[in-house]
């Protein structure tokens, strides 16, 4: 199995561009999508159809993707994330508007025995948050497939339930062993937030699965977002990865 995993790139065109040319580096064709395309960032439509036309393999709806189109309750995003959000319901072409629709909330790759989800496998819309491999281990029995992709929190982790029914963590890499299923949140290309303001997706090759972080031009997406004037706050924090 040769996959790249992608999750929450919040309409950072500049991030998702970088990602995708690393991922196509390594001749890598199938590409799933977590959800969020949308949301805090100044590109949704390109963003929106750059997703489309390459994640084929599979592509899932985000909280900050059905906020954009009145599907999912934005009362209680914070102020900044639903100053943004407001403002990317009001700038989206019909056309981004339909293919975030049509995105479910889960999917199942069969061949793979993966299941994608945003959130979490259980009530995906509720938007709930899976942060740690400690947290993810009381999921395992809420789906069949041997892996479970999440993103959501921005937080990348790789959770490993063994046959003996221990629950092993990794951050950055991990060996796909025989007889193991896994829980992995796969980060965040456009908004990560685990202190790494690099982009980041999960490459899944020779039998292991890899969190790869990818630099790209933090200034270029600062100064599209200063243009169409989302909140400062939004502008700063991607240079900082919190």
């Amino acid at each position: 199995m040769r996959l790249a995993a992608i999750s929450d790139v919040h309409s950072n065109l500049a991030a998702l561009e970088a990602v995708l040319a690393d991922i196509k580096g390594r001749k890598v064709r199938r590409k799933v999508f977590l959800g969020d395309a949308v949301g805090y960032g100044p590109d949704p439509d390109e963003v929106t159809a750059l997703i489309a036309s390459e994640c084929r393999t599979g592509a899932v709806a985000g909280n900050h993707d059905w906020g954009a189109i009145g599907l999912t309750d934005v009362s209680f995003f914070n102020t900044a994330a639903r100053t943004a959000i407001e403002w990317t319901s009001k700038s989206i072409t019909q056309k981004t508007g339909d293919t975030l629709r049509g995105w479910p909330l889960t999917k199942k790759l069969r061949r793979d025995g993966i299941l994608l989800v945003h959130s979490t496998p259980v009530e995906p819309a509720d938007w709930d948050y899976l942060f740690s491999a400690e947290q993810a281990a009381g999921f395992f029995d809420t789906f069949k497939e041997r892996i479970c992709l999440v993103g959501h929190s921005h937080v990348p982790f790789i959770a490993e339930l063994s046959p003996s029914g221990d629950v092993f963590s990794y951050k950055d890499e991990a060996e796909l062993v025989d007889g193991c299923r896994y829980i992995m949140n796969v980060g965040s290309v456009g908004q990560p937030r685990d202190g790494d303001p690099r982009a980041a997706y999960a490459l899944f090759d020779d039998g292991k699965v890899s969190i790869v972080r990818v630099e790209y031009d933090i200034k270029a997406t600062q100064d599209r977002m200063s243009a169409v004037g989302l909140p400062e706050s939004l502008i700063e924090r991607i240079a900082v990865g919190h």
